[in-house]
């Protein structure tokens, strides 16, 4: 269904994702794991096309995506949608309209810079809005809103997309815990009931073991781990964060957060 086969990324004498190569055979939920600088976020928007790579091929439902140009582009890129940690919302914009920012790539330029939207839209994207509980909200600014309010508006922008791919770069990082585990229950929720891929960039272990169905670990740019979460040892931690890092298997969030701090200013 999607695969990756030797995807790098270089900037300048840097390479920030070296050889990546992973392949999903149906929409699962996917958490890519690994401290500040491993090369996750780069590696979603190679996959996004947001940038492009060095080298390398990614291909989806068997077409190849790596070398696509305009028009073509902007439509994968439709079916690949992106969340964002800092949420990449219009503040001063009010929500409906922020969630109907997801169907941009379909329409002209004539109702993009009047603001015009079909009747039939600006419903769908109150209905997704009260999918995620979030409903209330539709009229507000969208600088309003908490931090993990603005995040489900993100995910309501992304669905407005009505993707195929999901691809989540840190959607928690920002986020108090009650409103984290509110976002990542949304992104699971989503997946299941929706039967869509998603992938989703995280900084700890325990929620990646939580909520995902198979994890990928990323160091200096490369794929150190791919497996089950329930094979997650200490020596897999290690491998992904680094030899120093004293992992244990009842570790908490903060803890792992910590631990991390520690590894990248080792590194540095």
């Amino acid at each position: 269904m999607l695969k990756l086969e030797r995807l790098t990324k270089r900037f300048g004498d840097r390479t920030a994702v070296d050889a990546a190569s992973f392949e999903i055979d149906k929409p699962a939920m996917i958490g890519i794991i690994g401290r500040s600088g491993a090369g996750k976020s780069t590696l979603l928007r190679m996959m996004n096309r947001l940038i492009d790579s060095s080298e390398g091929m990614m291909t989806f439902e068997g077409r190849e995506i790596t070398n696509l140009k305009g028009a073509e582009r902007r439509a994968w890129q439709s079916q690949c949608a992106m969340i964002f940690q800092q949420f990449n919302l219009v503040p001063r914009m009010d929500v409906v309209s922020n969630v109907l920012h997801g169907t941009l790539n379909r329409r002209s330029t004539l109702s993009t810079v009047f603001n015009l939207y079909p009747r039939e839209d600006i419903h769908r994207a109150i209905e997704i809005l009260d999918r995620l509980g979030i409903a209330e909200q539709a009229p507000k600014r969208a600088e309003a809103l908490s931090g993990g309010q603005q995040q489900r508006v993100a995910i309501a922008r992304a669905l407005m997309q009505d993707p195929k791919i999901i691809l989540a770069d840190e959607p928690i990082a920002s986020l108090d815990p009650m409103n984290a585990q509110v976002v990542m229950d949304t992104l699971r929720r989503i997946h299941e009931e929706d039967g869509r891929m998603i992938v989703c960039n995280l900084h700890t272990l325990d929620t990646a073991r939580r909520y995902c169905d198979r994890v990928i670990g990323m160091r200096d740019g490369r794929i150190v781990f791919d497996g089950l979460p329930s094979q997650l040892t200490t020596g897999a931690a290690r491998d992904i964060y680094g030899a120093g890092a004293d992992f244990s298997e009842a570790a908490t969030s903060t803890d792992i957060a910590a631990l991390e701090r520690e590894a990248e200013a080792a590194a540095i």
